[in-house]
């Protein structure tokens, strides 16, 4: 009987064993990145990490979030929106992975092709300096306008040194330039926001980034700290797999795979 009891309790700890052995990490994503992080959670478990996945809508409150110790991790912003928040909170946190790159796009109700833009046209453009910044580079990609020299990947339009169709620039909330198109000539829309509006990037954009060494990339960020972290290459390596890969390239529209 008592052999029978040991048995049993031996096979039971077998099977508990890699419940009891996972590791826990709190990771702050936004709500539109739930689909994707569902699928790395499992992938995660594969590799004894227990994904805790806490939903933002802001996007100032990841980084927050993290630096309080409320989060181990998070993953929904690019190389300059961290640096202007490290510069404003003194945050110590870095990148340790890159996710996804969403190439933003110049939108328009009025033409078809920059080329279209009248003189005077009014141009959109998100108001946070990290995106605002993007979206001016975008334009002097498109030769609309140019900016001043070694101003590197955060311009304001006080950098705007040449502007020859006299572009006027309405600085606006970055959720909002979508339901802002129809009083626009033109608005250059985030990914995120343009695709929840039913606008198809490279479709239905008249520019857009090109996805190749994209400065704009997305990443898994962690307190520096954590940078050396046993669990921070298996959190990592859950995102970055072909399985990842293949999902946002088949169902994450306007999204590339960064890794």
């Amino acid at each position: 009987m008592k052999r029978w009891l040991f048995s049993v309790v031996a096979v039971l700890l077998t099977f508990a064993a890699p419940a009891l052995a996972g590791e826990k990490i709190k990771v702050g994503i936004m709500s539109d990145a739930e689909d994707v992080w569902a699928k790395v959670k499992v992938i995660a478990a594969k590799d004894g990490l227990d994904l805790d996945l806490v939903v933002f809508s802001d996007y100032l409150l990841p980084n927050a979030a993290l630096d309080a110790g409320d989060l181990q991790a998070n993953a929904f912003q690019h190389k300059p929106f961290l640096e202007n928040q490290i510069a404003a909170k003194g945050y110590k946190i870095a990148p340790v992975g890159a996710t996804i790159v969403s190439p933003i796009g110049l939108y328009s109700r009025r033409v078809k092709a920059v080329g279209e833009l009248r003189n005077g046209a009014s141009v959109g453009i998100p108001n946070d300096p990290s995106n605002g910044g993007r979206a001016l580079l975008l334009l002097q990609a498109q030769k609309l306008i140019k900016l001043k020299d070694g101003v590197g990947i955060l311009p304001t339009v006080l950098d705007v040194t040449d502007n020859p169709k006299k572009l006027q620039f309405r600085e606006i909330d970055a959720a909002q330039l979508s339901r802002s198109l129809d009083d626009l000539d033109a608005a250059v829309i985030n990914t995120n926001y343009a695709v929840e509006a039913g606008l198809k990037p490279g479709k239905d954009s008249i520019a857009i980034e090109s996805s190749v060494d994209n400065p704009y990339s997305n990443f898994i960020a962690v307190r520096e700290t954590d940078k050396n972290a046993p669990w921070v290459p298996k959190l990592v390596h859950a995102y970055q797999n072909d399985t990842i890969r293949a999902y946002i390239t088949d169902k994450r529209p306007g999204e590339v795979p960064a890794f």
